[in-house]
């Protein structure tokens, strides 16, 4: 039986236009029509329609650890991240030896196949950030930990039986011996390649993206720096048009005028990522990353013990609103959380409003807050329901964090 869904407005492409329609039929959008709905019709009555939200970094959040996950946890994520927006995720694995993150990636994909059908948001598969990074910016990870991407440890990955098909992206340091190398085989094998925790310089980004690598982990943030002769890894990535930028929007890692800055320069490439941990949606208090402590306080930025800022308490529908808040257009604020990371990863049904796509839906109010969502065409949060659907736990968004 078909469902056809109607709003004022809906963000088609990278357009906000309407009124406008979808019919979606067995979880897929089979029709996008721009004008009145047909009789029978889920009329909304105002606010905005949009793709599902899509994050491809994301440690954990509401109180878990995508490093110790197990299928009871991890619906505990994918019933909570819809009232955030988010349909799909990409769980991120931090820097552990590669035994242990393989380990580690088969307890998050047993936990992911073990979801029940319309629980919720739904992950992609893994994402690996670390260990092959650089000791020289490692940002709250271990350096002890990191090692150099030579041949048995990429082998080890390729290899890996329950990975195949389910490593999506790999953070690594390309500098790094043996870091071309294998960026080569990691593209070849179509994983997507991430430049993060690097000491690169301009040049070695370049070589990078010469090798295959796509995209750059939360630009700015432990990574050379910008300078105005050494473009370091962010001056390549604003202009070099291969690169996807990861953004984490928190306006704690990056300020607001570089936000503002990153969309003039790079609009159509900024991907926005949580890198949330599992403080997201909780109170103050003392939580894990990659089995070390974090600390979340009164400010809403995780740190550890020593006070390094460790991932964050970022939700994906705060981070578009404070975009927006800087002055970033709605629609190109909007784009980036849905086609941008899902082109970005290779997943064309995703992220978008058009025949095929999957009927991954969003219905926001004027404050830009998800009212209702829809995850292949089955309704699986709405903020006025008497009963939330698929066992929705309290609101996610507990603490109040940086930004708006």
């Amino acid at each position: 039986m078909d469902t056809v869904v109607a709003a004022p407005r809906a963000l088609l492409g990278r357009t906000i236009t309407g009124p406008a329609w979808v019919r979606v039929r067995a979880g897929r959008i089979v029709e996008v029509v721009t004008g009145e709905p047909p009789v029978g019709a889920e009329v909304l009555a105002d606010g905005l329609l949009t793709p599902g939200l899509v994050d491809i970094q994301i440690n954990g959040a509401v109180g878990v650890d995508f490093a110790e996950v197990d299928p009871v946890s991890m619906a505990v994520v994918t019933r909570a991240l819809p009232q955030t927006g988010v349909t799909r995720f990409l769980p991120t694995l931090i820097t552990a030896p590669v035994g242990v993150v393989l380990r580690q990636a088969h307890d998050v994909l047993a936990a992911s196949a073990a979801l029940p059908e319309n629980s919720g948001a739904r992950p992609l598969g893994v994402h690996l950030e670390g260990p092959f990074l650089s000791p020289k910016r490692p940002g709250v990870h271990d350096p002890a930990l990191m090692v150099e991407p030579g041949e048995a440890e990429i082998d080890a990955l390729l290899d890996d039986e329950v990975l195949a098909g389910a490593l999506r992206m790999v953070t690594l340091a390309p500098e790094q011996p043996g870091g071309f190398e294998a960026v080569r085989r990691l593209a070849d094998a179509g994983v997507l390649v991430a430049v993060g925790h690097s000491d690169a310089t301009g040049e070695q980004t370049r070589t990078a993206a010469e090798a295959g690598a796509r995209m750059v982990t939360h630009l700015f943030n432990a990574q050379r720096p910008l300078g105005h002769r050494e473009p370091g890894v962010p001056g390549v990535a604003l202009v070099d048009e291969r690169f996807t930028l990861g953004l984490i929007a928190d306006l704690a890692h990056v300020g607001p005028d570089v936000c503002r800055l990153v969309f003039n320069a790079a609009g159509p490439r900024v991907a926005l990522v949580t890198d949330a941990v599992a403080a997201a949606g909780m109170p103050p208090g003392r939580y894990q990353l990659g089995g070390a402590d974090v600390v979340l306080t009164e400010d809403g930025v995780p740190r550890s013990p020593e006070g390094t800022i460790a991932g964050s308490a970022l939700t994906l529908d705060r981070a578009i609103r404070n975009i927006v808040s800087v002055g970033v257009d709605a629609a190109d604020a909007l784009a980036s959380a849905t086609i941008v990371p899902a082109d970005a990863i290779g997943e064309p049904t995703l992220g978008r409003l058009t025949p095929g796509a999957v009927a991954d839906l969003v219905w926001w109010d004027e404050d830009l807050r998800p009212r209702k969502v829809w995850v292949d065409g089955v309704v699986v949060y709405d903020a006025d329901a008497a009963v939330v659907p698929a066992g929705r736990e309290p609101a996610l968004e507990v603490v109040a964090t940086a930004g708006q």
